[in-house]
């Protein structure tokens, strides 16, 4: 017999799950007590963060990330961090302390009412252990839940006086040498009929999501536009790339409105959409997507994104897969190769201020390319997805579910899972505010993440979005007088203020040991995000 805390720290070093995102509370301290020497412990100083960085490290990895929470309150703290996570489908698990059984029924100080409600929708599976010796059990499910495809968070909700309880160990290490494959090919005469489509079409289009974005994706889906000669767009609104920006197919990023989408797809038969939604729209702005003669067939993993669609045909399986399967079937086309995207330049400025593009700009000149950028700069998104190329797999992250505070925690993330590339956050100055605390994070563990705080004093994006409803007199929309460089040294972070692109440059250009943060002032007049 062993304890239900070593089985559990078996479960989870079976799969790898050694690093471990957490802010503790009384109810955690069973778990975390006499540490194990070979896991690592990551202190987010509030719930947010702690899911932030968990987000990003486990979409960094492609691995599952371990999240630990205290009871309800930290679980209510990080639910906006969950509903990025649960857009992004990470893979995580989360477990959270609960009150000892015996003062579960009268509801005593830190109990969760309803573990299984609280994180719902934003988690595939919620779970209360209805034994302490069932513990194990329910870890090793969420474990291989919050990888099967679709993947995303799943959570599980632990009384804090079952980790002493005894469990057998020989029931423990059979669950620790179970595996799940899941690689559920598509079906092959729909992607037959498929290939038929794509060489016969006038005008066919690739468009490209998140779910590209992975080793055994990124080169299929560029073998596919290469062999049909497809021009390929950035679906709009998806948080991640899959698709080489500098390729000469790449047309851009379309616009994330119906109407937008319509006309940049009006001269296109057959539309493919390849790991994205169809589509993330915001804002609201009515029009016809797809000419009278075109049809749109989606290649996805998820069966809920297959059946939400407004539109199209629908092949749900293996994406790696059926790209692979797509491209092997190419005949020699006879279209011509379409013609290389344009290449918006940044604009200038009437007064010495830079634009959010000619920052973007600069980052993209004086930084490598094998950078990793987390954007979290929501009025000028668009901005850094034309002005900087991304050439790999895992080089672009945004908030996938639009809850702000996702960019510092999550590049910290990034840069704890992948220590090679370099990783900068380009976060707006009000963004920063909802996990600010995460530059305690960086500074603690050394994490050699740069940190660019776009100034403009405002939440830009709102003052837009009121001129585009013809809306007046909004309250709450400017936040100026809060000094971002003074905040991080606060923290333990160097940071300094760049008044001009060329101080900028000079920053950048010198080597990182460690987390720094660079604040600039932006002229927010041209701000690129609809």
């Amino acid at each position: 017999m062993i304890s239900v805390r070593q089985a559990a720290f078996d479960v989870f070093r079976a799969h790898g799950l050694t690093t471990i995102f957490g802010n503790p509370g009384s109810t955690e301290l069973p778990m975390l007590a006499d540490f194990p020497a070979d896991f690592r412990y990551v202190l987010g100083l509030q719930e947010g963060v702690v899911v932030g960085m968990a987000d990003g490290y486990a979409q960094a990895t492609g691995r599952p990330a371990l999240v630990n929470l205290h009871s309800a309150p930290g679980v209510a703290t990080a639910m906006g961090a969950l509903v990025n996570a649960a857009g992004a489908r990470t893979p995580l698990v989360i477990t959270a302390g609960q009150q000892v059984r015996a003062l579960l029924t009268a509801e005593a100080l830190l109990t969760n009412p309803d573990p299984r409600s609280l994180p719902r929708p934003l988690v595939k599976w919620s779970f209360e252990p209805p034994r302490p010796q069932d513990v194990p059990a329910a870890l090793a499910r969420a474990v291989h839940l919050a990888t099967l495809p679709p993947k995303g968070p799943v959570f599980v909700s632990l009384p804090m006086d079952d980790w002493g309880a005894e469990v057998d160990a020989g029931r423990v290490n059979q669950l620790t040498q179970r595996t799940v494959h899941a690689n559920a090919g598509p079906d092959q005469a729909a992607l037959g009929s498929l290939a038929g489509r794509l060489a016969a079409a006038r005008s066919p289009v690739l468009l490209v999501g998140a779910g590209l974005d992975t080793r055994e994706a990124w080169q299929p889906a560029v073998e596919l536009a290469e062999r049909y000669r497809l021009p390929v767009y950035w679906a709009p609104l998806e948080p991640r790339c899959g698709f080489p920006t500098a390729h000469p197919a790449f047309q851009g990023v379309l616009p994330a409105t119906e109407a937008g989408v319509g006309k940049a797809l009006q001269e296109h038969d057959l539309v493919l959409v390849a790991g994205a939604s169809v589509f993330r729209y915001y804002p609201h702005e009515p029009g016809q997507v797809l000419a009278d003669d075109a049809t749109l067939v989606m290649l996805t993993d998820d069966p809920q994104e297959a059946a939400r669609a407004a539109l199209g045909e629908a092949i749900v399986g293996d994406l790696a897969t059926a790209l692979r399967w797509l491209a092997a079937a190419a005949a020699t086309s006879e279209r011509r190769h379409p013609p290389t995207g344009p290449r918006p330049q940044p604009t200038g400025s009437t007064d010495p201020t830079p634009t959010a593009a000619a920052v973007y700009a600069a980052i993209a000149q004086t930084t490598p390319p094998e950078r990793v950028v987390v954007c979290e700069s929501v009025s000028n998104m668009r901005d850094c997805q034309d002005q900087i190329r991304f050439q790999a797999p895992g080089s672009f992250y945004s908030p996938g579910g639009a809850s702000l505070g996702f960019g510092l925690p999550a590049a910290i993330g990034v840069q704890l899972a992948r220590p090679d590339r370099p990783v900068l956050a380009v976060v707006g100055d009000g963004a920063l505010q909802y996990t600010v605390p995460a530059l305690w994070s960086a500074a603690r563990y050394r994490v050699p993440v740069t940190v660019v705080v776009l100034r403009n004093d405002r939440y830009a994006v709102l003052e837009d979005y009121c001129r585009l409803l013809g809306t007046n007199g909004v309250p709450g929309l400017q936040v100026p007088g809060i000094d971002t460089v003074q905040l991080a040294r606060g923290y333990g972070l160097p940071a300094s203020r760049a008044e001009s692109l060329e101080e900028l440059r000079e920053e950048l250009r010198r080597p990182v040991t460690g987390p720094r943060l660079l604040e600039v002032p932006i002229d927010r007049t041209s701000a690129k995000h609809w």
